[in-house]
């Protein structure tokens, strides 16, 4: 069902768009970002449990991240690029859990949502009528009748297969539904635009708790990607394999920043008004880590997440590590990792052997001869289906979230990210990034110029479409 809903979702697009190119032509490719370089530089400024820290606090709190840092000018660099992008603040006193694959992370949501106490809000693209699916809907009823508001949001086109009828007991037990952006128009609660989607996949619970990553709710995801269990063939017919992603568990004062913008959602949804509970309850520091929430949107002029990544690749100095699912980079992306390669940075792309769109996947590897050629270092992660979409530039820069490297997600789509700044994360990161690694094949350019014709010919057929994937 995921991968007709892919397909489905990726038919309406093409659709949509031929029709636009019918009626006005194209338009000119659209500078995504903001030249930061225009903006003057400002003192570095920290939140913390209780609002914005004194200089004196702020300054005390980075000699201590500097302190542990192999190279203080990095993370200095890094920290003042964050303090220039408008948008929610960098937040300190945070314990950040980095969870890899669908068993760990479904583990630590069901405990979280056991646990919860006044409230439980949820956002994600998909959540499908199946083992896992029905799992989730059973204790989010449970707890709506025990009291604990649940409020859940879901996309209209991740979620297409799913029957009404499996929302019913939630929606019984007094819990709240909102269909992102419905399909049907008679439906629609604002202007009607299908290309426009809720990709987000977020969970917060008693506003103390926060869950972001790429893991929808699906039985995909239900082994590991070195386990057994339940797999999905491929879009691609190379067989059962098991899915690999990534996802965050975070606990401190940041949840609040995640809270403003599932209320956000909501709210540009005109959903139904929120039952008063404890959204925003006063919160503690759990931790030591830096993380700024951002939340990306198409009724914004630029996608921030864009901007963030963009910014953040244009200062590396030692390395660029991107995982990504989907890749079907712009311009302004292309440049900034050769640029990166040429200041001499390491770059490297960890991207699908295998994939559910097949479109998408020959879009591309039309990029590759490019990239390669610029000395942009490519590995396909070859025993499992790569769906994880997370960055770590200069050990000290990580991010992981649902933004895939891809026209869709800067300009069509609602995305939500989390940015840990620091080198304790960032050599998590590593490791993780590294261990992916031995599972994967390094994609050299003598190699890659002998493809077939064949594959040549899908890779332009795609190339042509990559604006609209």
């Amino acid at each position: 069902m995921l991968l007709q809903k892919v397909w489905y979702f990726k038919f309406q697009q093409l659709l949509a768009m031929f029709s636009i190119t019918l009626l006005g032509g194209c338009s000119a490719i659209p500078t995504m970002v903001p030249d930061m370089a225009m903006h003057p530089a400002k003192a570095v400024q920290l939140d913390g449990a209780h609002g914005p820290l004194s200089p004196k606090q702020t300054k005390q709190i980075l000699a201590k991240l500097e302190k542990n840092g192999a190279d203080t000018n990095i993370f200095d660099k890094h920290l003042a690029l964050e303090a220039e992008i408008v948008g929610s603040p960098l937040v300190v006193g945070n314990q950040v859990q980095l969870l890899v694959d669908g068993p760990s992370t479904y583990n630590a949501m069901f405990a979280a949502i056991e646990s919860a106490k006044d409230h439980i809000n949820m956002e994600t693209f998909i959540i499908e009528n199946d083992e896992i699916g029905q799992h989730f809907i059973d204790i989010l009823v449970s707890k709506q009748r025990n009291g604990v508001q649940v409020n859940l949001i879901y996309d209209s086109v991740g979620s297409m297969n799913t029957p009404k009828e499996f929302f019913v007991p939630l929606i019984e037990s007094g819990g709240n539904v909102l269909e992102f952006n419905p399909i049907n128009p008679l439906n629609s609660r604002k202007s009607w635009e299908v290309s426009l989607r809720d990709h987000r996949k977020l969970l917060i619970v008693d506003g103390e708790t926060a869950f972001v990553g790429g893991i929808n709710i699906s039985s995909v995801y239900s082994s590991g990607s070195r386990g057994s269990g339940s797999f999905r063939k491929s879009k691609s017919g190379e067989g059962k394999v098991p899915w690999r992603d990534t996802h965050l568990r975070m606990s401190g004062p940041v949840v609040s920043e995640f809270q403003k913008l599932f209320i956000a959602t909501w709210n540009q949804q005109k959903g139904e008004p929120l039952t008063v509970k404890k959204y925003f309850p006063e919160t503690v520091s759990q931790g030591n880590e830096v993380v700024r929430a951002i939340g990306s949107s198409p009724d914004e002029p630029y996608s921030q997440i864009y901007s963030t990544l963009l910014s953040a690749i244009n200062s590396a100095e030692t390395q660029v590590f991107l995982t990504n699912a989907y890749f079907v980079p712009d311009p302004q992306l292309l440049a900034s990792l050769k640029d990166a390669v040429e200041r001499g940075a390491d770059v490297r792309l960890l991207l699908p052997a295998k994939t559910d769109s097949a479109l998408v996947f020959y879009a591309s590897r039309s990029y590759y001869d490019e990239l390669l050629s610029a000395k942009v270092k490519i590995y396909e992660r070859q025993d499992a289906l790569l769906h994880a979409k997370t960055a770590l530039i200069d050990g000290v820069w990580s991010t992981v979230g649902s933004t895939n490297l891809d026209w869709r997600s800067f300009v069509h789509n609602q995305e939500i990210n989390a940015v840990i700044l620091g080198q304790s994360f960032g050599t998590q990161m590593q490791v993780l990034f590294e261990k992916d690694l031995q599972s994967s094949k390094e994609i050299t350019l003598e190699t890659w110029r002998k493809r077939s014709i064949s594959t040549r010919i899908k890779e332009r057929a795609a190339r042509l479409w990559a604006r609209w994937l």
